[in-house]
């Protein structure tokens, strides 16, 4: 029997990178009189970075401004404020040596992705990685998920997408896969249901339990 497809969000779900995010956010923002409080850039996080900026600048310039500010301090800062969560690295070591196929679905872009599973230990964990480059529409729309399925020769039916943002949750329900929230990430229980996840998580080291409920 093929193994289920089992795709991953990657900030707040694998790695505990959101006060990096929030720190990028701040130090972008800091000379500025409009700026996001925390709560309104957490709600954001999982949609790509300059969709997210957009609602707090003036032109596609002031975009590209904020960006390259934003990742300046990201560069600095990445390895001082990413680590896994709890039981991450030995699960995904456990999907990858029971033969499940396994890929990362982010809004990060690719360097940066990289560089995030590289340091946490997790960059050859994966046998297939989507970033924001790849698809011209993101989270919470489909294509991203679509696409990782496309390359793991994989059936939405058969597959798991887990996230810790509402975005994944429908970007997975609208690519017809089932859905796993965790709630380890900075959304809440309720502010996942609204996506109406298929699953819910405490700890990472549920999957194993959740996937053979998927194989039956």
């Amino acid at each position: 029997m093929t193994r289920p497809a089992l795709l991953f969000d990657l900030d707040g779900t694998l790695i505990d990178s959101i006060g990096l995010l929030v720190e990028c956010m701040q130090f972008a923002f800091a000379e500025r009189e409009r700026a996001p409080t925390v709560p309104e850039w957490v709600a954001g996080i999982g949609t790509p970075l300059r969709t997210q900026l957009a609602d707090w600048c003036v032109d596609e310039y002031d975009v590209e401004a904020m960006v390259g500010r934003y990742r300046d301090y990201q560069d600095l800062h990445l390895e001082r404020l990413t680590a896994p969560f709890p039981h991450v690295v030995e699960t995904l070591r456990w999907a990858k040596a029971e033969g499940y196929p396994t890929a990362i679905v982010t809004s990060k872009g690719k360097g940066m992705t990289k560089r995030s599973l590289d340091h946490v230990g997790l960059g050859d964990s994966f046998d297939a990685i989507v970033t924001f480059e790849e698809t011209t529409r993101h989270k919470p729309l489909p294509d991203p998920v679509l696409l990782a399925l496309d390359r793991l020769g994989a059936l939405p039916a058969h597959a798991l997408f887990v996230g810790d943002s509402p975005h994944d949750m429908h970007a997975g329900g609208a690519a017809g896969v089932k859905t796993a929230a965790a709630l380890w990430g900075p959304f809440s229980r309720e502010e996942l249901a609204v996506a109406h996840p298929t699953w819910w998580m405490t700890g990472f080291d549920e999957l194993p339990a959740i996937v053979r409920r998927l194989e039956l």
